[in-house]
């Protein structure tokens, strides 16, 4: 492998927004993965195994794919099968296409996770025997590692639909659930009421469920449930500040909107924190759904920089009205916003007129301008689909069950095994020679405020217009991706040297910039990423 020492003598250059509005957008394209994944994708996260782990519920019933060697779940508690031999869980391997059945044991449905730092995944809370039950799986790259349902003190209320986030000090928040007004930490021992909850719940609809969390700055919490949203001081069980509230309908489950945090950048000290919440669904559209009337859902958008003096919302439309919408931070700091439909709510077989094309957004692009349609999947990803970032750019997506049970025949949207990936425009054959390989990096374990080397190679290399990109992979459930992050990092101008070109990239300054963990590490040339590598941060 080829080693450089490269001088200090050459000044940062910063991203300051995505920059990739020079290049043009292709429709992209799907494509199938696995014809039968045996179960529905209702959870799903990416592993640093490159490997992506996904599960139901435990009381569906039998799914389609048995556990193997003979084993079967004993429990008298469950409400489908109490001598179930059915997988309820599955890995993905990316680079071989494979999947194998996992085994869960207690009820998963409708829960939430979160990776610690050293990447192991914590999954929190479900119904009846998993409300308060935190699960864990470490990642393995010998196809034996599978879910452990002792090691850890169970949670100290219910937690279903419930959120998590990771903090800088590795704990994770927990934060609401059905009739929980109130968070909690992974690991901890407390309960802590939290008003806004109960503020913000609506009778016998709710719509504050699967509350979005993004951490700021300055180690607070912004939590939007509803239209309402707080900035929220965990430490000292205090709100820090209340924000307008955001236009239009409800956004949380049922009515199911979707929100993620802009990218951050070096060239503000990653302190710019502005939220993008798209979607979700009319005031009674939950109680009209119900009651066989699927009203449109909301086309509107909102953003709100959190870290101004006096915040507000800026509106903008959709293309179409979506609910359900999985929205992910793409590798050059755009937006997918991908699954849903445009009539209904979240719910069994409450949702109407599936969105089977994706949109791309492009933050920094003008007002009206900003959105593309794609190209439509086949395949309608209603209630309870997922959707993943994949290391090499793709999107992982899969689940859609609206039914109690697996409904495989005789109904309009039955229970999809499917898994596919679409394809984003920068993997188009045309820019191939636009798109880097990474070559090494001088390290893959990366302290804060350090600065590493980055080789890598490229054709078509367009000089200022060079972005290193981490990403946290988040968990994925219910139209809201938990602890999604990506940072634009400072680096070095790249030098070519022998046909390579080297930078020098700073890592992010602290753990409240980038809570510890696993990353992947993109290099983007012009709006084309890399495959990613993996780094630790710490």
């Amino acid at each position: 492998m080829l080693q450089f020492v490269v001088a200090p003598c050459i000044g940062l250059f910063f991203v300051l927004s995505s920059v990739s509005t020079q290049t043009a957008v292709k429709p992209g394209s799907w494509e199938l993965l696995v014809a039968n994944g045996g179960v529905s994708a209702m959870h799903m996260i990416t592993t640093f195994k490159n490997t992506v782990v996904m599960f139901d519920r435990t009381d569906y019933g039998p799914s389609q794919l048995r556990l193997p060697n003979g084993y079967c779940r004993d429990d008298p508690n469950d409400e489908a099968l109490t001598h179930d031999c059915w997988a309820h869980s599955i890995e993905y391997n990316i680079a071989t296409n494979n999947l194998r059945p996992l085994m869960v044991m207690t009820d998963t449905w409708c829960s939430s996770g979160a990776f610690a730092s050293n990447g192991t995944l914590f999954s929190t809370g479900g119904f009846n025997d998993g409300a308060e039950a935190v699960r864990s799986f470490v990642p393995c790259h010998n196809s034996v590692c599978d879910w452990n349902e002792g090691g850890s003190s169970p949670l100290k209320e219910n937690r279903w639909y419930a959120s998590n986030q990771i903090l800088p000090d590795n704990r994770i928040i927990v934060v609401g659930g059905r009739r929980a007004f109130s968070y909690e930490f992974v690991p901890g021992g407390q309960s802590y009421t939290l008003p806004f909850l109960s503020q913000t719940n609506i009778p016998n609809v709710e719509n504050n469920l699967y509350p979005f969390l993004h951490l700021s700055f300055d180690g607070n919490l912004f939590i939007f449930a509803n239209k309402d949203s707080i900035l929220f001081d965990y430490r000292t069980n205090s709100v820090v500040k209340t924000f307008p509230r955001m236009p239009g309908g409800p956004r949380n489950y049922p009515s199911s909107g979707s929100s993620a945090m802009l990218p951050l950048s070096a060239s503000d000290g990653f302190q710019r924190i502005e939220i993008l919440i798209c979607g979700g669904a009319a005031d009674n559209g939950y109680t009209s759904a119900n009651a066989g009337n699927f009203l449109d859902a909301l086309q509107s958008c909102g953003r709100i920089v959190i870290t101004e003096a006096s915040p507000d919302w800026t509106m903008e439309n959709m293309p179409a009205p979506r609910v359900m919408g999985d929205m992910l931070i793409l590798p050059n700091g755009e937006i997918l916003i991908i699954n849903g439909a445009e009539k209904g709510t979240a719910g069994w077989e409450i949702a109407r007129n599936p969105a089977l094309a994706p949109y791309l957004y492009r933050p920094s692009a003008l007002a009206g301008q900003r959105f593309t349609v794609l190209a439509a999947s086949t395949i309608p990803r209603l209630y309870h689909s997922t959707a993943n970032v994949l290391p090499d750019g793709r999107i992982f997506v899969g689940g859609s069950n609206p039914h109690v049970g697996y409904v495989l025949s005789g109904v309009t949207f039955p229970t999809e095994l499917r898994l596919e990936a679409y394809s984003p425009y920068y993997l188009d054959e045309s820019y191939s020679t636009s798109r880097p390989t990474i070559v090494s990096l001088s390290t893959d374990f990366v302290s804060y405020g350090t600065r590493f080397t980055v080789q890598f190679s490229v054709s078509n290399y367009v000089a200022n217009n060079i972005q290193f990109n981490i990403y946290s992979p988040p968990f994925t459930t219910h139209a809201y991706s938990m602890n999604q992050r990506l940072l634009m990092l400072s680096s070095t101008s790249p030098k070519r040297v022998r046909g390579i070109y080297v930078a020098i990239v700073t890592a992010p300054p602290s753990s409240v910039a980038a809570p510890p963990g696993y990353y992947t590490l993109f290099v983007v040339n012009n709006g084309i990423p890399s495959v990613a590598n993996w780094i630790h941060l710490s």
